[in-house]
């Protein structure tokens, strides 16, 4: 059987919580360094929502890294 990878937005959200981790980033104490809802990321991280370019842009850059960095392992 095949098995069915997770939507782009899961995937996403997997990748971001697992490169906010890795900086030892909480997930409000991230929220706040991006000026973004604590809510909003939370909804990012579990796949519920679906940011904009720019939200996309400015998660990657608070990372420290490129956009094509946030998206590469997904």
């Amino acid at each position: 059987m095949i098995q069915k990878m997770p939507n782009i937005q899961t995937r996403f959200g997997q990748r971001v919580r697992e490169l906010r981790r890795a900086q030892g980033y909480s997930q409000e104490s991230f929220a706040a360094f991006v000026g973004l809802d604590r809510t909003y990321v939370g909804g990012i991280e579990r796949g519920e929502r679906n940011p904009s370019l720019k939200n996309i842009e400015l998660i990657a850059r608070s990372l420290g890294i490129t956009i094509s960095e946030l998206f590469n392992k997904m």
